[in-house]
């Protein structure tokens, strides 16, 4: 079976990565859209129709038996046309904010999110559902997605930068701080450890992947699965990747596929 992961760019790998480890046997296919990078930026009505004609094609070229969208802005308006477009498993990607409720002890939480994930009526219908009862403070960080993507690509850090970024995350009321900060952009777990050093105080930063992953595996048919026959292939739709991401992509095992 072949799984199509999807993201925007490269912060989609720290879903890949875990969902390889718990389905081995499956082919994976990683997609950036790396023509349309960042959809922060978009417009939701532009944004679905580019990424409704993106996909047309990879699942004709590719024949997925799953989707995983691996990007929280894309999930947050693309999910329902996907899922009534094709009749196979849809996995999206939401920010952990019912795991953050449940694990705040301050009653402070925060969502470091795309301005395009902060603007969404769905994240804050999950505040609503799941949070009512806690402080959750949402920060839109502009730059964070590709603050990580350079990280990725050539190991270097722009600390003031990143520091500007989650900054806003950070609440001290009344001798009650904020406790648990969600990742919620795939990109973002990258910088993990960085978030650690530059942080005014210790706080969980919850990292969604493992959960995607093991969700998808949920849906897919039980029984063991052969090794699989071939390798995972990188897809992006901006053309060849330049020679810094065909090094990183090779670190995580990934060929190129063959443009057409």
């Amino acid at each position: 079976m072949t799984v199509l992961v999807f993201d925007s760019g490269l912060g989609g790998l720290s879903v890949l990565r875990e969902a390889r480890i718990l389905m081995p046997g499956h082919r994976f296919v990683y997609v950036a859209d790396d023509a349309a990078f960042p959809y922060g930026d978009w417009e939701a009505e532009a944004l679905v129709e580019r990424m409704m004609e993106v996909f047309e094609d990879l699942v004709t070229r590719f024949e997925p038996s799953m989707i995983i969208v691996a990007c929280n802005t894309a999930s947050t308006i693309i999910l329902p046309h996907l899922r009534s477009r094709f009749d196979f498993p849809v996995v999206g990607t939401v920010p952990a904010i019912k795991l953050a409720a449940e694990l705040t002890a301050s009653g402070h939480i925060s969502v470091l999110a795309t301005p395009g994930t902060v603007q969404r009526d769905y994240t804050r219908s999950l505040i609503s559902e799941f949070a009512s009862t806690v402080n959750v403070r949402l920060v839109g960080a502009e730059k964070m997605a590709g603050l990580a993507e350079h990280f990725m690509l050539t190991g270097e850090t722009d600390t003031e930068a990143v520091k500007s970024e989650i900054e806003d995350c950070f609440v001290d009321q009344y001798g009650a701080r904020t406790d648990v900060v969600v990742l919620a952009c795939t990109h973002y777990p990258f910088l993990t450890n960085v978030y650690r050093r530059l942080a005014p105080w210790p706080v969980d930063w919850l990292n969604p992947a493992e959960a995607i992953a093991r969700h998808a595996k949920s849906l897919l048919p039980d029984g063991d699965q052969p090794v699989k026959p071939i390798q995972d292939l990188a897809h992006f739709t901006g053309g060849k990747p330049d020679v810094l991401r065909q090094r990183l992509l090779s670190g995580f095992g990934l060929a190129i596929a063959d443009a057409h």
